[in-house]
């Protein structure tokens, strides 16, 4: 496989002579001059393999430093050739063995310094041209230091081989800074047509050719890609030293350079460049073996699933895990950490963002495909929204008018190439996606989707969809004449997984505005091709297809047409299908207001299995979407479904847990609400189903609310939500207020007296549905609220047989009552 040293000179291309550097531990006594001759032979045939035209001067003097140190290297490696695995003789001096240890960090740092060199982008170096320098003219200091304290008495060496040693600690000595005045001519060029872009001047491409093909030697578009993606990855790793708007104006400049000095050369345009993972995979698999396997390092691996982690995050215990595996195991009701065994103090979890880093660096060295989590790292629109200069906006405004000209009347290969580029354009800025659709690339887009090259209909639909991420270019693909057609055709005959798959996030993104969900809904073949793409796609094309099909749910006047077109049986066979079921859930939630729906999903015998096993293993979201569709089903289904999902017995064990409610996922928030009205519902509709789950589920929820001095406006709502339930179920109000007061929790008078005070307080909350129900809690607590004035709290116990004669009579005789008593 490849080696370590290939993985870390990748690394180290964002910082070459940074962190620690240590000797491999095995390497000492006659060993250690076999490596440092090996080394330094290593690093001047790389300089002459890869000659750099930047830094030149500077890697020739540290090069040729290094082949005279060879020379003491090779003398010292023949001198103990006759016993290669013995130790050094007493006569050797200790302090020149540990000088040569420190030799060989310096060659090998010089090796990285002198590859970075070789393999960096033109101009990456040319902006870094300063700190380059410096780091050769600190490796020169530092040689010189140890050449110093190298006790050359004590060697026995040649004397031409210590004349050269001590030629060279003179020279060394004597070193400067040098800094590459035509470098710096080279640079301030650069900055000039930067301003020239942000003045709104015209550049002369004459200059443009000088500067670029004959100065810095980049000669064809190839190049030019090169250049681009390497700035681009700079910009990915996030220097902190690095003006993230100069680079990105410098990219935008070298992009319009490559269509306005080299035209459209007919390129591999395969897969965008960005996603192939390609030119720096290429030159890191270069520097390994023939052989290539891959092995995962093991701390990018979880310890309970062993699998590499997409979503890291650190426990209390300060152990790593992946964030599905950690959840999974803590909500089985686990309270130690798997690794340690030390008991969970928190079960807060914090993104381990580091090592999200270093995995997706990794990931992407060796093109393994990985789906950075959301929060982790920075995201793309964040960095170009950081990255953004007037420069780099009017460089790409002017770059993608070529495009367009050249998408209108170019040839097909020129077609396909202007696409591919509109595509990676508008993949990041509002800026480039706006002035792309000014342009005219809309239409000249949509010519292509019936083309039949499937490089150049995947390259379109993906670019109208980056496009379509903008909400002013909605509209614009709306209005355009066939547009919608084009997208449902090739979501229907797209040639390629990838050109069906970005049809659908496509409509997923148009859909996102509320007028146009009715035209999809109504364009002909639209939801069939969603659900067919539900049921057969790919994991990628289900997550786009159910994610449209969410959305488009949400239109009142959509679920006939999707239920006709089978987008119903669609969503419902998803529920088995894990990276979809969540999505899945939540459209069958909202589909299911519609009494027929919800009577067409009720009546299969899998639908409340697959929900309650979504309830049990999904994400918090997940949940929440199952319990929302569970209770709708029992609200429009009547008994016979009602009475399925009261027999699910999880169901109570799930909101019974012996474990407090805080530390559960449902604890405050509009799902609690969900599952509370899906119980009052049971009561309802199935009074005769023997339940006790109810009062305790509202016992355990107010006397936790009391302990805690302020609550959330979510919380709030969520009591206000409860009581405007209680109230709507009538009779049985009154049953469970009583069966609240009289469950093991609140037997004492001080529990009862917290209980009310709790209820009361919750009366003055600033909250609108809780002053709209006021005063009709007012009336319901009468009694209670009268016992409070007169602080006869005391007296409460002794009511319970009031209650119970209140229970038998029917809702009249409790508002009377009510009314007056107070």
């Amino acid at each position: 496989m490849t080696s370590p040293f290939a993985y870390l000179c990748f690394r180290r291309r964002r910082s070459p002579l940074s962190g620690a550097f240590f000797v491999p531990g095995d390497l000492s006594g006659a060993a250690l001059f076999h490596a440092l001759a090996a080394l330094s032979a290593d690093v001047a045939s790389a300089s002459a393999r890869h000659p750099s035209l930047s830094q030149c001067r500077n890697a020739r003097s540290l090069v040729r430093r290094v082949r005279i140190l060879a020379v003491l290297f090779e003398f010292l490696e023949e001198s103990f050739a006759s016993s290669p695995s013995s130790p050094l003789p007493p006569w050797f001096p200790a302090s020149a063995a540990l000088c040569f240890r420190e030799f060989y960090i310096f060659v090998y740092r010089t090796k990285l310094l002198v590859d970075y060199c070789s393999q960096s982008s033109r101009l990456w170096l040319l902006l870094k041209n300063p700190q380059i320098s410096g780091n050769f003219h600190d490796l020169t200091q530092e040689l010189a230091t140890l050449l110093d304290v190298l006790p050359l008495d004590g060697l026995r060496l040649a004397a031409d081989v210590r004349e050269q040693i001590e030629l060279l600690r003179r020279q060394c000595r004597r070193s400067k800074l040098f800094v590459d005045p035509d470098d710096e001519e080279l640079c301030r060029k650069i900055f000039f047509f930067l301003s020239q872009f942000e003045t709104g001047e015209a550049l002369d491409p004459a200059e443009l050719r000088d500067t670029f093909v004959h100065r810095l030697g980049i000669r064809d578009a190839g190049a030019c890609r090169a250049e681009i993606e390497f700035l681009e990855e700079q910009i990915s790793n996030q220097e902190e030293d690095m003006d993230l708007p100069l680079v990105s104006g410098v990219i935008a400049l070298t992009r319009y350079c490559r269509f306005l000095l080299f035209g459209f050369q007919e390129m591999d345009v395969k897969k965008p460049f960005s996603d192939q993972g390609g030119t720096s995979r290429k030159r890191l698999l270069s520097q390994g073996s023939g052989s290539f396997s891959l092995t995962i390092p093991k701390d990018f691996c979880c310890p309970i699933s062993l699998d590499l982690m997409k979503d890291p995050v650190v426990v209390s215990t300060g152990q790593t895990y992946d964030r599905a595996s950690i959840t999974q195991w803590m909500e089985e009701g686990h309270r130690t950490c798997p690794n340690s065994g030390l008991t969970l103090a928190y079960n807060r979890l914090v993104p381990n963002r580091a090592l999200a880093s270093l995995i997706a660096q990794w990931c992407a060295s060796y093109g393994i495909p990985y789906g950075t989590p959301e929060g982790a790292g920075v995201p793309a629109e964040s960095t170009a929204a950081a990255c953004a200069s007037r420069a780099a906006i009017e460089a790409n405004r002017a770059t993608s008018r070529i495009l367009v000209r050249q998408l209108s009347a170019g040839s097909q290969e020129s077609k396909t190439v202007a696409a591919c580029e509109l595509r990676l354009l508008a993949k990041t800025g509002k800026e480039n996606r706006s002035f792309i659709a000014e342009a005219g690339a809309i239409p000249a887009l949509c010519r292509l989707f019936r083309s039949p090259n499937p490089v150049a209909q995947e390259n379109a639909v993906t670019a109208i969809l980056n496009i379509s991420i903008h909400d002013g270019n909605k509209s614009r693909i709306m209005d355009e004449e066939g547009c919608l057609k084009l997208i449902v055709y090739v979501l229907r005959h797209g040639l390629t997984n990838e050109a069906r798959e970005n049809a659908a996030a496509t409509l997923f993104s148009l859909s996102a505005v509320h007028g146009f969900k009715k035209m999809i809904v109504d364009e002909q073949g639209a939801v069939a091709a969603l659900a067919n793409l539900l049921m057969q796609g790919s994991s990628r094309g289900k997550k786009d297809a159910v994610m449209a099909l969410f959305n488009l749910s949400t239109h009142p006047q959509s679920w006939s047409r999707m239920l006709d077109m089978g987008a119903v049986s669609a969503l419902v066979g998803a529920l088995r299908d894990e990276c979809v079921a969540e999505e899945a859930a939540g459209a069958l939630a909202l589909l299911m207001r519609h009494p027929i729906l919800a009577q067409t999903v009720g009546s299969e015998d899998t639908v409340i299995t697959n929900l309650v096993g979504l309830m049990r293993r999904g994400t918090p979201k997940g949940k929440e979407n199952a319990v929302a569709a569970l209770q709708e089903m029992c609200r429009r289904c009547g008994l016979p479904v009602t009475q399925k999902v009261a027999r699910m017995q999880v169901l109570a064990g799930m909101y019974l847990s012996q474990y407090p409610w805080p530390d559960k996922y449902l604890c405050y928030s509009l799902r609690v609400h969900f599952a509370v009205a899906m119980y009052i519902t049971l009561e309802i509709h199935a009074p005769l189903i023997e339940t006790d789950v109810m009062p305790l589920l509202v016992a355990r929820l107010l006397n936790h609310s009391h302990h805690h001095t302020s609550m959330s406006e979510a919380q709030e709502n969520l009591i206000a939500a409860l009581l405007n339930l209680f109230i709507s179920t009538h009779k049985h109000v009154v049953a469970t207020l009583y069966n609240l007061l009289s469950v093991e929790a609140y037997r004492s008078i001080e529990s009862k007296k917290l209980l009310i005070v709790t209820l009361v307080d919750l009366l003055d909350a600033p909250n609108a549905l809780i002053r709209s129900i006021k005063d009709t809690l007012k009336a319901l607590f009468g009694l209670v609220l009268y016992m409070l004035n007169c602080i006869a709290l005391v007296k409460l116990y002794a009511m319970s047989p009031l209650f119970t004669l209140v229970v038998k009579d029917k809702w009249r005789g409790v508002v009377n009552m009510t009314i007056v008593i107070t």
